[in-house]
Parts: C-alpha cells; sequence; structure tokens
C-alpha cells in the first residue's frame, strides 16, 4: 500500500537526523483498515519544539515527498498538525509534531516506526491513552437549546442555516452516542456506516434534509425522536433531564408551519 511504502521512506529520511527522537503512526493503521482511501496519520517526535513554527514543520515535510499544499490544524483545534498533500504518490499525509512529553496526552497508541532508545515505548508505558468522553449530562443540557435554534432558522427562512446546524447535531450528540451504544469511540461521523447497527444507521440518515422545510422541520422532528431513544437506551437515572426546555422547544418548533401556496413562503406563529 501507498500509505506504508511513503511511511517506510519518511523513516529512512528522519533516522540520521539526530534531532528527532522518533516517529509513530495512528488512525486506520491501527485497527488494520487500510485502503486505498485512507490517509496517513503520522506523529513525529522531535527534541526541539516544532510545532510552534510552521516554516520548520513544513520543512520537515518537504524532506518526505513531492509536497505540494501544507497548512496547519486550527480549524480541527490541532496547530501541531501539518496537513499535507503530497504527489508521486497523490496522498493525504497529517504529520503531528510534537516533543517526547507531549506524547504522555494522547487518544490512541500509535504504531512505533522509529525511535531512539526506546524513548517512544518507555513514554507510552507509563502513560495511558484516553479518548476525550462528554458527560450525557452536557448532551442533556444542551441538545434542547440547539434544537429551538434550528427551529429559528427554518423560521426565518434561513434553510441553509437549518440543514448545516443538523449536520452539526450529528456530528456532536446523534453521532458520538450512537457509536458509544455500540461501543466504539465517539468520534463525530467517522465510520459510522461500519459501526453502526442497520437500525441506528437508518434512524441517523432520517436526520439528514433536503433544501425543503417540510422536509428540514421533519428531518428535525427525527433528530429529536433519535435523541430520545439514545436517551433512554444510554442515560443513567442520575442524568438531570431538562424537561422545561425541552417541552417549551418542542412547542416552538411545533408552531412553525409553511404556506401551502409555496413550499418556500412561510408563515409562523410564534408565542
Amino acid at each position: 500500500m501507498i500509505q506504508k511504502l511513503f511511511a517506510a521512506k519518511v523513516v529512512d529520511v528522519i533516522k540520521n537526523n539526530e534531532s528527532v527522537v522518533g516517529l509513530a503512526v495512528g488512525g486506520s493503521w491501527l485497527t488494520d483498515e487500510l485502503d486505498e482511501f485512507s490517509d496517513l496519520d503520522l506523529v513525529l517526535i522531535t527534541k526541539e519544539k516544532v510545532s510552534d513554527d510552521k516554516e520548520k514543520m513544513v520543512a520537515f515535510a518537504r524532506q518526505f515527498g513531492q509536497l505540494i499544499s501544507a497548512f496547519t490544524g486550527e480549524h480541527v483545534g490541532e496547530p501541531r498538525v501539518l496537513i499535507c498533500l503530497y504527489d508521486d504518490p497523490f496522498l493525504h499525509v497529517d504529520i503531528k509534531f510534537l516533543i517526547l512529553d507531549e506524547l504522555r496526552n494522547r487518544v490512541e497508541n500509535p504504531v512505533v516506526l522509529f525511535e531512539r532508545d526506546n524513548a517512544l515505548s518507555e513514554i507510552m508505558n507509563v502513560s495511558k491513552a484516553e479518548w476525550p468522553r462528554r458527560d450525557h449530562q452536557w448532551y442533556e443540557d444542551r441538545f434542547w437549546t440547539w434544537i429551538h435554534y434550528v427551529a429559528l432558522k427554518l423560521g426565518r427562512g434561513e434553510y441553509f442555516e437549518a440543514i448545516d446546524f443538523l449536520g452539526d447535531l450529528r456530528i456532536q450528540v446523534l453521532a458520538p452516542l450512537l457509536l458509544e451504544i455500540n461501543h466504539k469511540p465517539p468520534r463525530g461521523l467517522r465510520r459510522v456506516e461500519i459501526y453502526l447497527r442497520p437500525g441506528d444507521l437508518k434512524a441517523l440518515e432520517s436526520t439528514i434534509a433536503d433544501y425543503n422545510p417540510h422536509r428540514i422541520k421533519q428531518a428535525t422532528e427525527n433528530a429529536v425522536a433519535l435523541y430520545r431513544k439514545i436517551r433512554k437506551e444510554l442515560f443513567k437515572s442520575s442524568i438531570r433531564l431538562q424537561t422545561a426546555v425541552e417541552e417549551r422547544s418542542m412547542q416552538y418548533l411545533g408552531k412553525i408551519n409553511f404556506d401551502r401556496d409555496g413550499p418556500f413562503r412561510i408563515k409562523t406563529n410564534f408565542f
């Protein structure tokens, strides 16, 4: 596979660079799910910090192949990652630049491809990988206000906003909880097509809307029904249900009606 060939080339490049402590790989490599559509998730450990200087990050990346695009990952909350696109082979590679001590805080145990003096292995032996999980109260405290927000956008006729926010609900709430039910890490929508039970996947699919207010409203109602089902199956009795905001938000959504004379004309009856 091109990903493994590329990783082997990176090892050949860095093994003679004394500023590099080690190289590891995560993502699909760990679960043996690499295929022709997989990217490559590398973790490059250096003696001195590199992630505070984009030019240094790019300089490293240029050594590994024909780099045609590179930018840092602030948009996904990880500025230490350089998101790279290489040509010949045409491959997406994420390179996370860490110093050794930063490896203690990780969400998974990467496969070590190269290390000096067992440095990476020793750090991972005395620390624990933990995927950050939100407690169920976090979801319950937010979900119903977010449903009200979708209703606001729908009522105003901002259909693109409403559709996009339903996507956020899938990423932030519905998919992570469904993955938890299916005993998988709650990584947004990652691999839901493979990991979810058929019924769960079908229910998640029902929350997708096209540019039509009737179908947006139906998708919102489907999202509510799915969340309530998840809540009943997964949440413990200690979770404080936000009954008042749930009731009011659903009343608000229910009062948004559409003019029969045109599918995109809206008539609202607010309280």
